[in-house]
C-alpha cells in the first residue's frame, strides 16, 4: 500500500492498517462504509468531498496518510500486538524523516497498542516525534458506532485548527 507523503506536511495522517478493499484498490480507506473521506470534508481539511482514488491531490493541501501496520486484513483485531509495536517504530522513524507539523493517528487502540501508551484519549497527546505533535483521532470505521460523521468531523476540526497555527 503505497503512502501519500512528502515533506513537512501539515497534517500526516495514520490508518491502522489496509483493510482488503484498500489493498485492492491501492487507496486510502477505499471501503465504501469508511467515513475518512466525508469526515476529512466535513471538517475542513479538504474544499471538496475527495475519492479515495483522489488520494494524491492530498500533499497539495498539506496533508497525508499511511499505516501503523502495513499488512492488509479484513478487521484490524487480525493485527498481533507485535505488528503494533514494530509499526509504531517504523512510524516514528518515517516522521522524523519527514517532519509533518501533527501526526494524527486514527484509532485510540492503535495508538495505544503501536507508542505503548495505555491511558491515551483521542485529542492532543504530550509525545512528540522530533518537532511533530501527536494527535489521536476516533477510528472511522463504519464499525465505530460510537462516534457520529458529525462528532468526528468536529475532532478532525480542531485537529485542523491547531494545525493552521
Amino acid at each position: 500500500m503505497p503512502d501519500v507523503v512528502a515533506d513537512g506536511l501539515r497534517v500526516l495522517f495514520c490508518g491502522i492498517n489496509p483493510g482488503l478493499m484498500t489493498a485492492a484498490t491501492g487507496h486510502h480507506f477505499a471501503r465504501p462504509g469508511n467515513r475518512f473521506w466525508p469526515v476529512l470534508h466535513l471538517s475542513g481539511f479538504t474544499p471538496r468531498l475527495l475519492k479515495p482514488s483522489e488520494q494524491g491531490e492530498l500533499p497539495s493541501y498539506g496533508l497525508g496518510i499511511t499505516n501503523v501496520v502495513a499488512r492488509a486484513t479484513a478487521r484490524a483485531d487480525e493485527l498481533t500486538a507485535q505488528e503494533y509495536v514494530e509499526g509504531g517504530r517504523l512510524l516514528t522513524a518515517m516522521v522524523e524523516r519527514l517532519r509533518p507539523r501533527w501526526l494524527a493517528v486514527v484509532g485510540v487502540t492503535a495508538y495505544r497498542a503501536a507508542f505503548g501508551d495505555r491511558r491515551a484519549v483521542v485529542g492532543p497527546q504530550e509525545r512528540t516525534i522530533g518537532s511533530s505533535r501527536v494527535w489521536v483521532l476516533p477510528n472511522p470505521s463504519g464499525l465505530n458506532a460510537h462516534w457520529t460523521a458529525a462528532t468526528m468531523a468536529e475532532e478532525f476540526a480542531r485537529l485542523r485548527v491547531a494545525a493552521e497555527d
